[in-house]
């Protein structure tokens, strides 16, 4: 039971009492049906769309153990609640990740529990209808996936795996989000998800040359689709085209140069970020994993190293292997796959390279607690 003594319900005293669904009109657009088609899904709403949604939800339960743990574990006890920044930035209750969840839990409930089945008022379980279905669309997106309200959960109920199982039911049905099932689709057909080609990324690599050149008068090659070469990079397409004078593959550059280390990016895997999570299909995150094991025998390399995106390793950590294995081409004496911070510090450890340190002149130790990184 919510008490108003509480310090969120201090903060926010009448809002998310009075005033459910406040947050329901913000939705992403809906995507094309040209994009649904492309990436395996219905181009638009089909007609028999509950029933379509109620046996993807029966196979997603059984196929996953911690989903169902999740949806029948919860003692709403409220721990998660201001842990939500989209929560806390909206006062709306259903960004509650307890409530959000329960969005799932109530459809769960009454096609999968025998008190729902038979007593659906008693337990709350509620019709997969449209506006169940319009519900799931709008707070489902208003998720992050940061995980920061499993943190706090005392069973350690993970509102991330509940939103990716609802937005691959939305999916199934005809109903996927413009922004990330374009992005697969760029990424299955050409490699990235910024729909760079293979002569847009060789003029790129030759700009960055130049600038490093440039600022250190120093020659320093950025190869694409080098053969034999020792490691693969995949790096996300952003330090391309976006961010690559900040944390990307001028750094990236530099340290494989003044080490000595053979390396290659790929043209056919351009991209180290795996969208497919976000939609929670595994089926997708699989043909883009694949990607990066066909460009790995392709080019015969030794080693795959991943750029720093923390979403990007979120996958490759947890999922590369499973998706894409066995890597028993590659050299057995290296992780698959590898970060470039892992990388870097085996550099540092083995002094090969040679670092300034007087031109860090003041230390600071930090830790972000990066959703990603820390929690994922």
């Amino acid at each position: 039971m919510l008490d108003f003594e509480t310090p969120v319900l201090k903060q926010y005293p009448i809002i998310p009492l009075i005033q459910p669904g406040v947050m329901a009109h913000s939705k992403p657009y809906v995507a094309k049906p040209e994009i649904q088609g492309k990436i395996g899904f219905p181009e638009e709403l089909v007609e028999n769309w509950q029933e379509v949604a109620i046996k993807k939800m029966g196979e997603l339960v059984s196929k996953s153990r911690a989903l169902r743990v999740f949806l029948d574990s919860c003692v709403k006890c409220g721990a998660c609640t201001d842990k939500c920044h989209y929560f806390l930035g909206t006062a709306d209750p259903k960004n509650m990740p307890v409530a959000r969840q329960d969005l799932f839990r109530d459809v769960y409930r009454r096609y999968f529990t025998f008190a729902g089945k038979y007593f659906p008022k008693l337990v709350g379980a509620k019709e997969m209808d449209k506006e169940m279905l319009d519900d799931w669309y709008s707070y489902f997106h208003q998720c992050s996936q940061c995980r920061r309200c499993s943190v706090y959960c005392p069973f350690g109920i993970d509102t991330a795996e509940i939103s990716m199982a609802a937005r691959e039911i939305l999916d199934s049905v005809g109903v996927g989000q413009k922004y990330c099932n374009e992005i697969i689709g760029k990424a299955q057909t050409i490699g990235n998800n910024l729909g760079l080609r293979e002569p847009a990324l060789l003029d790129t690599l030759e700009g960055l040359e130049e600038d490093i050149e440039e600022e250190t008068g120093v020659v320093v090659r950025l190869p694409l689709d080098q053969k034999n070469a020792d490691i693969l990079l995949v790096t996300p397409s952003a330090d391309f085209f976006a961010e690559p004078h900040v944390d990307g593959l001028i750094g990236y550059a530099k340290v494989f140069h003044a080490a000595g280390l053979s390396w290659t990016l790929s043209s056919h895997a351009s991209e180290a970020a795996n969208f497919g999570m976000f939609i929670g299909s595994h089926e997708n995150m699989q043909i883009l994993a694949m990607r990066i094991r066909d460009a790995a025998l392709d080019l015969g390399v030794k080693r795959i190293v991943f750029g720093e995106c923390g979403h990007a390793w979120s996958v490759a950590y947890n999922f590369l292997n499973t998706l894409a294995g066995p890597f028993d081409f590659l050299d057995p004496n290296y992780p698959v796959p590898q970060h470039i911070c892992e990388v870097t510090y085996d550099l540092i450890q083995r002094d090969l390279l040679t670092l300034d340190k007087s031109a860090n002149d003041d230390k600071v130790l930090t830790f972000h607690d990066s959703c990603n990184i820390a929690r994922g």
